[in-house]
């Protein structure tokens, strides 16, 4: 198993997280050096099971950090270079890989050729980055300040190659590739191809959140994408009482499971989060069983492992909500939602002693109005996991197959001779045992 199948990440949108000011410091002022704090956080991530640190955009930006003014300068709101570095390098020293995100479907009006092509024109050496429209140009989804870049430039593609390689060089895993559905495949798969030739270790995930998945790695060439389908599947069946609708999701799951592992969540910095998501506290636990045993790279958003609430809302600043301020360390959380925490560290340690889940594909035992039961086995047929969910305020029963099974977490046990589950209201249920039982 390459690394990428052992990653569990725990992801950051730094600018918020550390407190930034909410638009571009002056180009005279001096940097923040915000970065440093998350050296105090890398215990808390370890402390988790997660060995992973997805940062949000760390690149210099006009505001939230998806308007990019420079791909090889940190924002200065956030510190320099150095202070990245260090991070990097006190990451690796705890086993963790750290991840960044770029935004290679759009720049921010400040990026220094779009200044130069908005100056000079058709003389600019950088007129073909952009494609123009009326009296001004392309833009993303209709943001007048995100300018999309022309993927049909080489030049283009050569840009985000040496962006890639340059951070890559200096110590980071992979990146997550903001909007890679709104950028043609083949582009992808050209620049990817070459940046493998000289970081054949590189992980890459899209952003993709509607269209043929398994198309991006097939033929975009990356090895991942963001798993929204599963996501909103969660969160909506657990509400409305409707494992029917998780099954089906699940069966798609499986699917792409036969091409690719895809990056699950059920929290991220664009959506609300799962706490205020959910209609049922107590449904918390199934939502995160699910994440945690299901095929795919799993993250974990910062601050859900605390049930933090936020609601994202349709407007300018609508993301503040889910993107808030963390205190300076671990220590400031305080015991609020620490049960939350221990439950994370549970299934978190479930998916690291099976790390084979990874690719393990879902066969569903018991669906009804209100039970879902489904087991994964590893490929080599040493061990097996079971998984039994009652979405109901009724005690029910799950079948899973008759095996001495393990209790490995949850509320209801398993009888060895008959595998019925005795799930009380809104119980579950996690089962390991050594064999295949699938």
């Amino acid at each position: 198993m390459s690394w990428p199948d052992h990653a569990i990440w725990w992801h950051v949108h730094p600018l918020s997280f550390l407190g930034a000011e909410p638009t571009a410091l002056p180009t005279d002022a001096p940097p923040r050096h915000r970065l440093p704090v998350l050296v105090d956080w890398l215990d808390h991530l370890v402390g988790l099971g997660c060995n992973g640190l997805a940062l949000g955009p760390v690149f210099a930006a006009e505001s939230h950090g998806y308007d990019t003014t420079d791909y090889f300068r940190i924002d200065p709101r956030l510190g320099t270079e150095d202070d990245l570095l260090e991070l990097v390098e006190r990451a690796a020293a705890r086993g963790v890989r750290v991840l960044f995100d770029g935004v290679f479907n759009h720049v921010g009006r400040s990026f220094a050729p779009f200044v130069d092509v908005t100056r000079r024109g058709t003389a600019s050496p950088y007129a073909d980055w952009f494609v123009p429209k009326g009296d001004d140009f392309r833009t993303f989804e209709g943001h007048h300040h995100l300018v999309a870049l022309n993927h049909a430039s080489p030049a283009v593609a050569d840009h985000v190659v040496a962006v890639l390689d340059h951070w890559l060089d200096r110590g980071i895993a992979g990146w997550r590739l903001d909007a890679a559905y709104a950028v043609p495949r083949p582009f992808w798969r050209a620049v990817t191809d070459r940046v493998r030739d000289r970081h054949p270790d590189v992980w890459f995930s899209g952003e993709v959140i509607h269209g043929d998945y398994a198309a991006y790695v097939t033929e975009g060439g990356l090895d991942s994408v963001t798993q929204y389908e599963l996501w909103k599947a969660i969160w909506s069946s657990l509400n409305d009482s409707n494992p029917h609708e998780l099954a089906w999701a699940l069966k798609r799951h499986n699917a792409m499971i036969d091409t690719f592992a895809p990056q699950t969540f059920v929290g991220n910095h664009d959506v609300t989060r799962v706490a205020s998501r959910l209609r049922e506290p107590r449904h918390l636990a199934h939502a995160l069983t699910v994440l945690f045993t299901v095929g795919g790279t799993p993250s974990v958003y910062a601050g859900d492992e605390r049930a933090w609430r936020g609601v994202k809302e349709e407007r300018a600043g609508g993301d503040d909500a889910v993107r808030p301020a963390f205190p300076a360390s671990p220590s400031d959380l305080g015991p609020g939602q620490i049960a939350v925490q221990r439950l994370h560290q549970t299934l978190v340690g479930i998916r690291r002693r099976h790390s084979w889940l990874v690719r393990a594909q879902a066969r569903t035992h018991t669906l009804n109005n209100t039970v879902l039961s489904y087991t994964l086995a590893a490929p080599d047929g040493a061990s097996t996991l079971a998984v039994a969910l009652n979405f109901g305020p009724d005690p029910a029963t799950a079948g899973i197959p008759a095996a001495p099974w393990a209790h490995a977490a949850g509320d209801a046990s398993a009888d060895p001779a008959t595998g019925s589950v005795s799930l009380p209201p809104l119980g579950w249920f996690i089962g390991t045992a050594s064999g295949s039982h699938n």
